[in-house]
This record gives C-alpha cells, structure tokens and sequence, in this order.
C-alpha cells in the first residue's frame, strides 16, 4: 500500500438523512420548480465530504443554472411524450460531472 492515496466519504449518516429530507421537502413543497436548487444544495455536501486520492471535491453548480436546462429538458420530455426522458439520467450525470472539480 505504499505511495497509495486515500479516498473516502466522511459526511455522516444523520447528515445524509438530512440533506435527503431537506431536498425532498423543497422539491414537493414546490411541487418540483426548486427541485435545481435541491439537487445543488446536497451535490454540494457529498462533494464536501469526499475525498479521492487525497484531495477534496467541491462542487460549483449554481441552481440557476440547473433550472435553465432543466425546464428544457421537461420541455423536450413533454413534446416528444416521454420519449425524451430517456436521456434525463445522462443528461444530469454530464451535468453534475461538469461542475464537480479537486480542490487545488
């Protein structure tokens, strides 16, 4: 194991439980409109609290952002009746990959 970095997780269970609750409120006490700002807010703590190869993540995803392309793809979802909805997963992977960076 020499020269290996560490990688790891250290939010908490009760964080976990917390943030998830925090998110789904927001997203069905708006019936969906701030579900960019809660997929941010807990983007945001799992990226805090990981660390690979020895560096910390951090996440610069806005909701603003999110809520652009996220109306368009319901948009795009809803003319093409579901059909598009077949690349929301992808979609949002790319998207939360793109604004997951190591802290320098």
């Amino acid at each position: 194991m020499t020269g290996q970095m560490e990688s790891r997780f250290e939010g908490s269970v009760l964080g976990y439980i917390g943030y998830t609750l925090a998110a789904f409120l927001i997203t069905v006490c708006t019936f969906g409109i701030a579900f960019p700002w809660a997929e941010v807010m807990f983007r945001s703590w799992i990226c805090r609290n990981t660390i690979i190869n020895g560096k910390r993540l951090y996440f610069d995803g806005t909701g603003t952002q999110l809520f652009g392309s996220y109306i368009k793809w319901w948009f795009f979802t809803f003319i093409t009746f579901g059909i598009y909805s077949l690349w929301l997963f992808n979609k949002m992977t790319h998207w939360r990959v793109k604004h997951t960076h190591f802290v320098e």
